[in-house]
């Protein structure tokens, strides 16, 4: 097992990784929509900050070797569930034909009072090696 740590997501803020590999699975943790380069939230609503969300789980994904491809299923933690429309359809544009399972929750409170975070575990199988970094949908460059 190791961890995964990349200078173009944000750090953590906490004692945890970024991500942890167990075998050919990838822990993802909790991401919020922090810029890695100001280490401040990005300006604008739900869809800037899902989109920051998506960009800053695709670098620590490529670090891992892999994309959003390869994510068997993702947690979304909403502060507020009229949100979800928004962050829903970001979502989509990120994933595409790809369909992982994915919890959506309500929460009350976030860290750093973030409106969303997104977790996700990937696998790293034979068919998604190939790193699917989101770029088509403009979110990862």
């Amino acid at each position: 097992m190791h961890t995964v740590q990349t200078e173009k997501a944000p750090k953590a803020i906490g004692p945890y990784s970024q991500a942890t590999v167990a075998g050919d699975t990838i822990f993802c943790s909790g991401q919020i929509a922090i810029d890695p380069a100001t280490g401040e939230f990005v300006k604008g609503g739900i869809r800037e900050q899902t989109e920051q969300i998506f960009k800053n789980l695709g670098e620590v994904l490529r670090a891992a070797g892999v994309g959003f491809a390869s994510v068997a299923s993702v947690n979304v933690y909403l502060r507020d569930m009229n949100d979800f429309k928004d962050m829903n359809e970001v979502y989509a544009a990120v994933f595409g034909e790809h369909k992982p399972a994915r919890a959506t929750v309500g929460v009350s409170s976030l860290p750093k009072n973030a409106r969303i975070e997104v977790s996700c575990i990937a696998l790293r199988v034979a068919d998604s090696r190939k790193p699917s970094t989101g770029a088509d949908t403009g979110l990862v460059g």
